[in-house]
């Protein structure tokens, strides 16, 4: 098999795996407490990156370093993952989530302007518009209306703060951090993540676990195949496509999702969101078509 041939092969096995992490989150809630599910995936998730590090012999961080990676893991993984999956499973389709978290890399721009001083582009600014224009046309539909498919006011700002949450997360990775080895990095940031998780957990104090097959499935799914897999993909496709391809891949996810959404649960969109997520996405593509951007990829 061609390189290139692997590389398109590996490039559409990524956007499958990526496209399922709302997706696991809807099937999973109704089988145990979110922050439960959560804790138990994240400290999975820490051990199994824990394990493949110490296998490569990666350095661990240390002080100011370690400290670091444990706050950028508490808000990528802890409080987006958290506040997200608990938007979800109170309503929030698994589409409309997916959507809100790719517009996370212009939100990352917009605060590198205000916190780090740095200069945005007039094209940045135009995608921004856009991509907010297109994100509320999504969720007002469905906050408005009333019944089934409705969404109420505080999962769609939980579902909003998830993403600055994962936008601050992503500042802190900007600093010396962001060389460290990939999978010391995922190990002391997932730790980071579980002390939310685990910490969410105990102030809510819903300890519902059913044991089902799903709940085990879902599981799995996520340590093996979103963090595991998932990230290897992602980090071999970053190094040998470069981060501008890769995030183009990115814009895949939401529509994606939003289709597998409806073929397993019947989440349905309609007319005036489809018309948003076309605008959001095209924003984010306007936004994030320039030389000198950040680009990140949020937690699944």
């Amino acid at each position: 098999m061609g390189c290139a041939m692997f590389g398109i092969i590996a490039s559409l096995l990524f956007v499958l795996i990526w496209s399922t992490g709302f997706i696991v989150a809807r099937a999973m809630v109704p089988h145990g407490a979110p922050e439960l599910i959560l804790a138990a995936r994240l400290c999975l998730t820490a051990l199994l990156l824990g394990a493949l590090a110490l296998h490569g012999r990666q350095p661990w961080p240390r002080g100011r370093q370690l400290g670091l990676h444990l706050a950028a893991g508490a808000m990528l993984h802890g409080l987006y993952l958290t506040l997200s999956w608990w938007a979800v499973s109170h309503g929030m389709p698994a589409g409309i989530m997916s959507l809100l978290g790719a517009t996370q890399p212009l939100m990352v721009a917009v605060a590198s302007v205000a916190i780090l001083g740095e200069r945005l582009p007039a094209r940045a600014w135009t995608g921004l518009a856009i991509a907010i224009l297109g994100v509320g046309c999504v969720l007002m539909p469905a906050i408005a209306k009333s019944g089934a498919g409705a969404i109420t006011l505080i999962p769609a700002i939980a579902g909003i703060v998830a993403v600055l949450a994962m936008t601050g997360g992503t500042l802190i990775q900007r600093g010396t951090i962001g060389g460290d080895p990939i999978w010391v990095s995922g190990a002391v940031q997932n730790a980071g993540g579980a002390l939310v998780a685990i910490a969410a957990t105990l102030i809510v104090g819903e300890w519902r676990w059913d044991n089902s097959p799903m709940l085990w499935i879902g599981l799995s799914w996520s340590v093996l195949g979103l963090s595991a897999a998932g990230l290897s993909l992602l980090v071999w496709l970053v190094r040998t496509q470069g981060p501008t391809r890769m995030s183009m891949l990115l814009l895949l996810v939401p529509p994606l999702a939003a289709v597998e959404a409806w073929l397993l649960f019947g989440e349905k969109l309609g007319p005036v969101q489809i018309a948003g997520f076309a605008l959001a996405l095209g924003g984010v593509l306007l936004g994030r078509s320039q030389p000198k951007r950040t680009e990140v990829v949020e937690p699944a």
